[in-house]
């Protein structure tokens, strides 16, 4: 059974830090491009952060560049996002998805599998 589970979410100030997890089991990540998505309240779903099979490439969201890591483990089916500095505007269910290789890294549309999401709060 495919699963992705995100943790590490919850509430922080304005300029505060937190590191999401997403760990991943019914398939191997190696084949896939792993990603992060946010959904705020009353928006669309944005790309957030992704990174290719070997992690040596990323790609973030502009409004995120700068202050957000992606980083991801194999070995151990799990993909992590260090979140700096955080606003208020980053406040969303953050959602972990994994992409077998379809479309651009940032397009929802290729994204196959997807987690539940965790919810971040940033108050000011």
């Amino acid at each position: 059974q495919v699963q992705l589970v995100e943790s590490g979410g919850g509430s922080v100030q304005t300029g505060g830090s937190l590191r999401l997890s997403c760990a991943v089991s019914g398939f191997t990540i190696n084949n896939y491009r792993m990603a992060w998505f946010r959904q705020a309240p009353g928006k669309e779903r944005e790309f957030v952060a992704g990174v290719e099979w070997s992690g040596r490439y990323k790609y973030y969201g502009d409004s995120v560049k700068g202050r957000f890591t992606i980083s991801r483990d194999n070995a151990k089916n799990l993909v992590a996002l260090q979140m700096n500095s955080l606003t208020p505007e980053d406040t969303a269910v953050y959602y972990c998805a994994a992409n077998g290789g379809y479309g651009h890294i940032k397009s929802m549309s290729g994204y196959k599998h997807w987690g539940q999401g965790t919810q971040v709060t940033v108050s000011s």
